[in-house]
């Protein structure tokens, strides 16, 4: 309890609004919670079922006991280094709110850079109608490898509604929040998901068919990233809440790259894109796999809004 604060049950029946989220605040800013004005904003508004402008134009209204109970019982959670995100059940991605649960990792804004060359590297092949002759353009078949909360595959069916997409992860449970959310958005019928390590089911496939139709023309990717070495020097939300199957592939951060690029050659089509999150301090080592294996071409880096290379894109010859 922040010094000065009051217990709870000494305040239930007389809290209006301004105070609680004072009492927030205080709270969180004694706990060291980053963003606690904000994290305490939320949890408020979380609570009470009402938007950020019901919040401060009714700043006198009195908040039940149910309600009190509930809020400081979620400012109690988030003081103890639980993510926001996870207690509200939900993030923004792309635009799009989505379920979020301690089975997946919280979807970052950054993560939207894998979206935005993934289409930009497309260009007129992410279009529906083709603009020279007004004639459908072929179906896309896209992957989404360690799909998580279904963010990527989500968004990009949003953006290319002609695209057909397999999103694989080895969590079952992760699984299951993803069909959640495609549902939510209601392009759960253009996404089939399957329990995988990386592309194995579909490498299956293609050792049994040589069928074009089995090729895909995108495959992106947010894979597992973070050292395992260090992981004792991230932020207690991650360390502690985030699921480490998503978040750790190894000691060094780096072990799935190569696995995932040698999977996803033999499954593009020639001209087919393979775009990938960087993890910190990896676009040299994961640019030296593709220039060392032969079928990649055009390969270029994307940074994010701190300069920090945050997507690797390559061709299939």
């Amino acid at each position: 309890m922040a010094q000065g604060t009051l217990p709870v049950d000494l305040l239930l029946n007389s809290m209006d609004i301004r105070a609680a989220l004072k009492e927030g605040i205080a709270r969180l800013r004694a706990a060291n919670t980053p963003s606690h004005t904000l994290a305490a904003e939320i949890l408020l508004i979380h609570a009470l079922g009402h938007d950020r402008t019901w919040l401060y134009t009714h700043p006198e209204v009195i908040l039940d006991s149910a309600a009190a109970k509930k809020y400081f019982a979620l400012v109690d959670r988030r003081a103890s280094g639980e993510p926001t995100q996870y207690l509200t059940g939900k993030q923004e991605f792309w635009g799009l709110e989505f379920e979020v649960s301690h089975d997946v990792l919280i979807p970052r804004p950054e993560t939207e850079h894998v979206v935005e060359v993934a289409l930009e590297r497309l260009g007129p092949r992410g279009i529906k109608i083709n603009l020279h002759t007004g004639a459908p353009n072929p179906r896309l078949r896209i992957a989404d490898v360690g799909t998580g909360s279904g963010c990527l595959a989500v968004a990009l069916a949003r953006e290319l509604p002609h695209a057909e997409i397999f999103a694989t992860d080895s969590s079952a449970p992760a699984l299951a929040v993803a069909k959640r959310n495609a549902a939510g958005h209601a392009v759960a019928d253009r996404i089939h998901f399957e329990q995988a390590d990386l592309l194995a089911n579909h490498l299956h496939e293609s050792r049994i068919t040589t069928s074009e139709s089995r090729l895909f023309d995108l495959i992106v990717s947010n894979p597992p990233y973070v050292a395992g070495n260090v992981a004792d020097q991230l932020p207690r939300e991650v360390r502690d809440h985030e699921p480490g199957l998503a978040l750790f592939p190894g000691p060094t951060g780096l072990e799935i790259y190569a696995r995932l690029i040698e999977q996803a050659g033999p499954l593009l089509r020639p001209g087919g894109i393979l775009v990938l999150e960087l993890g910190h301090d990896s676009a040299n080592h994961v640019r030296g796999i593709f220039t060392g294996q032969a079928g990649w071409t055009k390969v270029s880096l994307t940074n994010d809004l701190a300069g920090i290379p945050r997507v690797i894109a390559a061709e299939r010859r």
